[in-house]
């Protein structure tokens, strides 16, 4: 059964650029590898809040492999609010 990811996080404003250019390259190079493509939003009424949204996902075993090392490549974590992390929840259909 496939799955939906919904991953959320705290960018600090003077960190927005640099993370929006390292979440789209994720984002690229994710849909490369595993076919699925995601979005990016933010939190209406906290723009410092993002989520990364990807929905449909057949095999979650790999697409989190591919997911944790883009992270790391594209140096997620740096960018973050400090004492922040990265939140994954995962949903399924009934």
């Amino acid at each position: 059964m496939n799955a939906s990811y919904y991953i959320y996080y705290r960018v600090p404003t003077g960190n927005a650029e640099r993370a929006l250019a390292a979440v789209g390259a994720l984002q690229r190079e994710l849909s490369e590898a595993t076919g699925i493509s995601g979005r990016l939003l933010r939190r209406r009424d906290d723009e410092t809040t993002w989520m990364e949204v990807y929905e449909s996902v057949p095999d979650g075993a790999r697409f989190e492999a591919e997911l944790a090392q883009l992270v790391a490549r594209h140096g997620i974590a740096a960018l973050l609010a400090p004492g922040s992390s990265r939140k994954q929840e995962v949903f399924r259909g009934f």
